[in-house]
């Protein structure tokens, strides 16, 4: 698929992919703003501002309701490291996802009025998703366990729900003018629509916002961990639960595919070697996964498993770290890594045959560097050696590079 780019004067990178199949365009704003780029005595603000980005401006006080008129739909989403906005509509009425992005990045009206609707909404999701669900809290526990210095250290929900009842609204006016600007931002657009189309309606649209200033944030850098930290809690919840959280190195360092490949190797779905031995076989865990995050920065390794009921934590601790020495001790065969690429492959053709993944995608990929990067990531899976997988491995899985929590079914 050919990729075409343009940049405006402003610093607004354009990014097109023409499919001809597709009866819809989709259009995807990505800000190079999240959770990293909060203060930490006002956390959450991201997340805030995906919703306050939907109240409407004094030109158009709705945002939904236009779309739906003209057929389409629209979403977002945050994380630690971007906000992502994505619009669906009829080929005919495309020119409507311009001009509404390009109208709310410069003419959001912040009052407390406003804010007040929203905040509330953001609060409660807080409550209901982190505060009152079993084991909503495990990423506010884990993250400053395994994060010292760095912005990962709070969730992008936020630290606690008064960093967005009580964050003044000059904060978040200064956040609005720093982060969501031309400059910081990159517009994918995919579809049936021809390039020259949307270089002319960006140019319309977004041409005149003017460029903000917005450089690098310098963030600190996450010293190396050396000791192993630890945590015990006690919660309403039906069972023992086991995490463990491992600092491992960004999207765009040399030891993501590598980790990347042991997540799967160790939780494939049924095949995975911990859901086949220490589910399905010993019984230890009665359910268990590993992951790795997809952060820009130096991010983690996670694992987790409920305890199966008979069981001691420390006993399915035991059982974790045995089969983790073996990824250090010993080759993966090749045929189990096979397995492992083919899965990915198939999974990342699939994710890309929506026009609204493909847009969202390559916005993503052109902000860690590139757009084409996306269609070389099989290649990346490809090139992954057992030799490799066992180097990662043993830097991954030292115990001074991990977090253990332990969530414990609190006693009635």
């Amino acid at each position: 698929m050919k990729i075409n780019r343009y940049r405006l004067s402003n610093g607004l990178r354009i990014i097109h992919a023409c499919d001809e199949a597709l009866q819809m365009v989709y259009v995807n704003l990505l800000y190079g703003v999240g959770a990293r780029n909060e203060q930490y005595e006002y956390t959450g603000i991201a997340h805030l501002f995906e919703h306050l980005m939907f109240e409407g401006t004094p030109e158009v006080p709705s945002f939904d309701e236009p779309l739906e008129r003209a057929g389409g739909e629209n979403n977002a989403y945050t994380n630690n490291d971007i906000t992502n906005y994505y619009i669906s509509l009829p080929g005919q009425n495309a020119e409507l996802a311009f001009w509404m992005e390009s109208d709310r990045m410069c003419n959001i009206d912040l009052t407390e009025e406003s804010v007040a609707v929203q905040r509330q909404v953001v609060i409660e999701e807080f409550k209901q998703e982190h505060l009152n669900r079993p084991y909503g809290d495990v990423s506010m526990l884990l993250r400053p366990m395994a994060f010292k210095h760095h912005p990962y250290r709070w969730s992008t929900i936020g630290r606690k729900p008064s960093h967005i009842a009580n964050v003044p609204v000059e904060v978040l006016r200064d956040f609005y003018s720093r982060y969501y600007a031309p400059d910081n931002a990159i517009l994918a657009v995919v579809g049936n629509i021809s390039f020259e189309q949307v270089v002319e309606w960006s140019e319309k649209w977004f041409g005149a916002i003017p460029a903000k200033g917005v450089g690098n944030t310098s963030l600190p850098v996450e010293p190396r961990q050396v000791r192993q930290r630890r945590k015990t809690v006690y919660r309403n919840v039906p069972q023992d639960a086991l995490y463990m959280v491992f600092h491992m190195g960004g999207r765009c360092d040399s030891d993501f595919f590598p980790c990347d490949v042991i997540s799967d190797i160790l939780s494939n779905g049924y095949s995975g070697r911990l859901m086949a031995r220490l589910v399905r076989k010993k019984k230890i865990f009665t359910k268990i996964d590993a992951f790795v995050s997809d952060s820009i920065d130096p991010g983690l390794f996670s694992i987790y498993g409920r305890v199966a009921q008979g069981v001691t934590l420390e006993k399915a601790e035991e059982a974790l770290w045995r089969e983790l020495e073996l990824l250090q001790k010993q080759l993966v065969p090749k045929s189990e890594i096979e397995k492992v690429r083919n899965r990915f492959e198939s999974e990342h053709i699939f994710r890309n045959l929506s026009g609204e993944n493909l847009a969202g995608n390559l916005a993503v990929a052109e902000w860690r560097g590139a757009a084409e990067s996306l269609f070389d990531e099989v290649t990346s899976y490809r090139k992954v050696t057992p030799e490799e997988v066992r180097s990662a491995a043993r830097e991954l899985f030292r115990k001074g590079n991990s977090s253990v929590l332990y969530y414990r079914r609190k006693q009635k």
